[in-house]
């Protein structure tokens, strides 16, 4: 009997900050059966209320992900744009302006952990307004999660309303569930389009366009590229290597796609070659260096620390060029975040890897301890926190 998993998630900020009412979304759905959200014989659902952290929802998304049944995913909330690295992001409870780039999830991260799933597995509706910043690039380029996944939902422009805007697609699907009745999503889709009346919002759904397409993107002959929709099948095959035009695309500035495509080939060598080849350890390192490339050093340095310990799970010595490698990337990434809270959540997990991987820098792990113990007492001077 195949199970499947519904994770609803609904965030926006507090207070001024806050476009649209997407927790109005979390009661409808929860009182449509589970098995409806997931198109299950049985079904789990996990919701996620105003959350927080990124990290966390990002945790949970993961762990959605690792399900082998089929993951309707449904999001309610606000999308932003960095200004920085151009790249969209998903609003969280605590998000500012200020602080975008440290409390919202960037959607590139939630296509890298849906890529690995099997393709036709997941399923994606989404509920969104869009904030003043990243209306142009949405109503340009549209929004996507890559090949195997599919997207259905709603993007509304800014609003000139003081008051936030209603979730009304997600209000609509759940209305037609709770009725009884339960056509294929496709359907249900283009219903509730001509229901709400298209107006100026963006309505998404596979095979597509609800908007003009940007030219295409330079791609490797044989490789993924990248569209407004999203990523184009891979072939059965690698047969010249994609690298060289990912890494264009991220010097072009151009970090979501390249990071969309890193992860599509990521899960390519998952689902070819299994989670513990060299194939897709290669593909994590990629991963790594392009959030360095766009900025992002905290999601480099977990990157770059997962890619040790996967080599190190292969029975690649400590002492080995590339473990050491790794290791060294996730240390001097480490030192470059600027959020001392983030560094000091990922501190202790690199400090256990530094014990096992010391590398060739005398007093590498003394440093790694110490800057944490400045960190941790700047944040509490009162009160010292034994670091591990």
């Amino acid at each position: 009997m195949t199970s499947g998993t519904a994770l609803l998630i609904a965030a926006a900020p507090a207070g001024k900050g806050r476009l649209v009412d997407a927790t109005g979304a979390l009661s409808p759905l929860a009182a449509v059966a589970p098995g409806i959200l997931t198109r299950s014989a049985t079904a789990t659902v996990v919701e996620l209320a105003d959350p927080a952290d990124p990290q966390t929802v990002l945790t949970r998304i993961r762990a959605a992900a690792t399900e082998p049944g089929p993951l309707t995913l449904y999001l309610a909330g606000q999308l932003h744009l960095d200004h920085r690295q151009r790249l969209i992001h998903l609003a969280l409870a605590r998000t500012t302006p200020a602080t975008l780039r440290y409390t919202s999830l960037p959607w590139h991260w939630l296509a890298a952990e849906l890529a690995t799933r099997r393709p036709g597995t997941t399923t994606v509706v989404v509920d969104l307004a869009a904030a003043p910043d990243a209306w142009p690039k949405l109503h340009a380029e549209g929004l996507g999660l890559g090949h195997g996944t599919r997207l259905y939902g709603r993007i509304v422009p800014p609003s000139a309303r003081r008051r936030p805007a209603e979730p009304s697609y997600l209000k609509a699907l759940a209305a037609v569930w709770r009725s009884g009745l339960n056509p294929p999503l496709a359907r249900l889709h283009a219903q509730t389009v001509a229901q709400l009346g298209a107006d100026s919002a963006l309505f998404i759904a596979p095979d597509t366009a609800s908007h003009p397409a940007p030219p295409p993107s330079p791609s490797a002959p044989g490789g993924p590229t990248a569209s407004a929709q999203g990523l184009a099948d891979l072939p059965s095959a690698a047969g010249s290597d994609p690298l060289p035009a990912i890494l264009a695309a991220a010097h072009a500035g151009r970090h979501g796609e390249a990071a969309s495509l890193a992860a599509l080939w990521e899960g390519w060598a998952l689902r070819t070659h299994g989670a513990a080849s060299a194939e897709a350890v290669h593909w994590l390192e990629v991963r790594a260096d392009l959030a360095r490339l766009a900025g992002d050093p905290a999601r480099s340095c977990e990157l770059w620390a997962a890619a040790a310990d996967a080599r190190l799970a292969r029975r690649q010595p400590p002492d080995d060029p590339a473990v050491e490698g790794a290791v060294d990337r996730a240390h001097h990434q480490w030192q470059e975040i600027g959020d001392p809270r983030r560094a000091l959540e990922l501190g202790p997990a690199l400090v256990a890897l530094r014990q096992r991987v010391p590398g060739r820098r005398p007093g590498a792990v003394e440093a790694l301890r110490h800057r944490l113990k400045q960190l941790d007492s700047a944040r509490s001077p009162r009160t010292e926190h034994p670091v591990s």
